[in-house]
């Protein structure tokens, strides 16, 4: 009988010592799944209706919803998620809240809707692609981590449909079906990882201390000196 003896937590090697997984850690990568989820289903959604009834109005407020829904679960998703280089971590989320500053000025600014906005200005599409660039580094670096071939496609993908667009070299068929991809990979890619083992996506935390002992010292030496 264990009831009432807390669980012993189970001790990994690590590349600089032992290390265990608590429940917050794990708690953390369920949240950033769950986020990562939300987004994938917001950006399906919105694709949908796009190549469904196009510019109607009832689908152009519904993207101005669903694209907020978006940010703010891909912006949890950047705040839960685990990278080493914390440099690149600071930036991905940098990207981020550049393009939610951005959308909330295009917002306020323009009395058109938002979604035909972004479309039609290149303008706008670079201070919302911000976003979309904070996406990128995350399908980048689980297809680093992971060797998961939707994430190794939709890495590619997105910088060409939104560079594509800005420079008018894609037909809009084209386009079309670049968008269609881009949701089915990036739903796939959500549902993967709702069902991977959630050890790998902490990391390896000896790696996380020793990088942090390292910023520390250089921040003492430069202190000092």
């Amino acid at each position: 009988m264990t009831h009432g003896i807390a669980e012993k937590p189970e001790v990994y090697q690590g590349q600089f010592g032992e290390f265990t997984i608590t429940k917050e850690d794990r708690n953390g990568v369920i949240i950033y799944r769950s986020a990562l989820g939300v987004a994938a289903l917001c950006f399906a959604l919105s694709t949908g209706a796009v190549l469904w009834r196009g510019s109607h109005p009832a689908v152009l407020t519904a993207l101005t919803f669903l694209y907020a829904g978006f940010s703010l679960a891909l912006g949890v998703s950047l705040a839960t998620i685990h990278i080493y280089l914390a440099p690149l971590h600071r930036l991905l989320q940098a990207f981020w809240v550049i393009s939610c500053v951005a959308s909330l000025f295009i917002a306020i600014q323009n009395p058109a809707a938002f979604a035909l906005t972004v479309y039609n200005s290149p303008v706008a599409l670079i201070g919302v692609g911000f976003i979309f660039v904070a996406l990128t580094g995350i399908f980048f670096k689980e297809a680093f981590c992971f060797n998961r071939l939707e994430t190794k496609l939709l890495t590619p993908i997105v910088p060409l449909l939104l560079v594509g667009h800005w420079v008018g070299v894609l037909p809009v068929q084209g386009e079309r079906l670049l968008l269609g991809i881009w949701a089915i990979l990036f739903l796939v890619f959500a549902t993967r990882k709702a069902f991977q083992p959630i050890p790998p996506d902490i990391g390896d935390k000896t790696v996380f201390a020793y990088l942090h002992e390292q910023r520390s010292t250089a921040k003492k030496l430069n202190f000092q000196d």
